[in-house]
């Protein structure tokens, strides 16, 4: 589709643009001698492609080269939290400055190691699920950025509304297995009754859960929150957008990479913007910063992306108005 060409061409753009900023003065650095920086992915490295790319585009401007000037340890979990704990413990074996991460995974980090710097690069609520003790003291050996989700469930809900004005029940899905599951549950339903929604939440802990999920919410329900902050179900999310098509669903969603897949509508946190800035976080932990005193950020950009073809296939206008906010039209 256009957007992925797009995506492509960002990609190598930030590649390209990461090349031309190697300092002259890295060629005499020795390999053995260089720091490590450990990352930790909870998707896989095709799925986090954009983002890995704005990471080293960051850490390159401020002088961090893998190979160069700084050793850099990637691990994929491909989705599967079970392979956090094992990750964790092998970049720990390494002798890794700073392990870089989404909070889906800080608990196995820092079960793995109370000395080495944490930083996520996302997470959902890291004071509600106990990441850090404050955004402002995280305390410990653990700080990032939050990609503040949570209080984003009113605003989708409301962006769903003005495609699918005729909105009265809505069904929920998500990975019960996740710890922030129970929390956006809340949030949501926080929401529909402020909307005067009718809310129906669904649990699915494995592959095999989804399909018969559709068969049970697609009569009673007029769309779909699909709850994506868990790599599982971002795994699945071409499943998801396959089985929400065929069963007429309008479904919105927290990241774009759903919409890519097929979904309708996403509003939330640039990612690519986060895992920039974690960069960041990185450079002043290498340099001597204790992640105490690193206070947790918020977003600054966020997202719009409307599937047009989707939306034609279900029959559904998008007002103008709407489309002239979104960020990313896929057509």
């Amino acid at each position: 589709m256009h957007s992925n060409r797009l995506r492509r061409r960002e990609v190598i753009t930030l590649l390209g643009g990461a090349l031309a900023t190697w300092p002259l003065s890295v060629s005499a650095q020795q390999p053995g001698k260089l720091p490590k920086i450990g990352f930790l992915g909870s998707g896989s490295a095709s799925s986090w492609s954009p983002w890995t790319a704005a990471f080293m585009q960051r850490l390159n401007e401020l002088g961090w080269v893998d190979g160069r000037t700084v050793a850099i340890e990637m691990r994929w979990a491909e989705g599967y939290s079970e392979r956090f704990a094992e990750i964790a413990a092998e970049l720990v074996r390494l002798k890794v400055d700073v392990i870089v991460t989404s909070g889906l995974a800080v608990p196995a980090a820092r079960q793995a190691t109370s000395v080495i710097p944490i930083v996520f690069a996302i997470a959902s609520d890291p004071v509600g699920v106990g990441h850090v003790a404050s955004l402002s003291r995280p305390g410990a050996n653990v700080t990032g950025l939050s990609q503040q989700s949570r209080e984003l469930a009113g605003k989708r809900l409301e962006l769903l509304r003005e495609i699918v004005p005729s909105l009265r029940r809505l069904a929920a899905m998500g990975n019960a297995g996740s710890p922030t599951f129970a929390l956006e549950i809340g949030d949501l339903q926080a929401a529909t009754r402020t909307l005067g929604l009718d809310l129906a939440a669904f649990e699915i802990r494995r592959a095999e859960d989804i399909a018969p999920l559709f068969e049970a919410i697609k009569d009673p329900a007029d769309a779909l929150y699909v709850i994506g902050s868990d790599p599982f179900v971002a795994t699945k999310r071409i499943a998801i957008s396959t089985l929400a098509a065929a069963a007429r669903l309008p479904t919105v969603h927290s990241a774009r990479e759903f919409v890519e897949a097929g979904g309708l509508l996403s509003y939330g946190p640039n990612y690519a913007d986060l895992f920039r800035r974690a960069g960041n976080y990185v450079d002043k932990i290498l340099r001597g910063a204790k992640p105490a005193d690193l206070p947790v950020e918020q977003p600054t950009k966020f997202d719009l992306a409307i599937n047009l073809t989707t939306a034609r296939a279900l029959g559904l206008g998008v007002p103008p108005t709407l489309l002239v906010r979104a960020d990313e039209v896929i057509e």
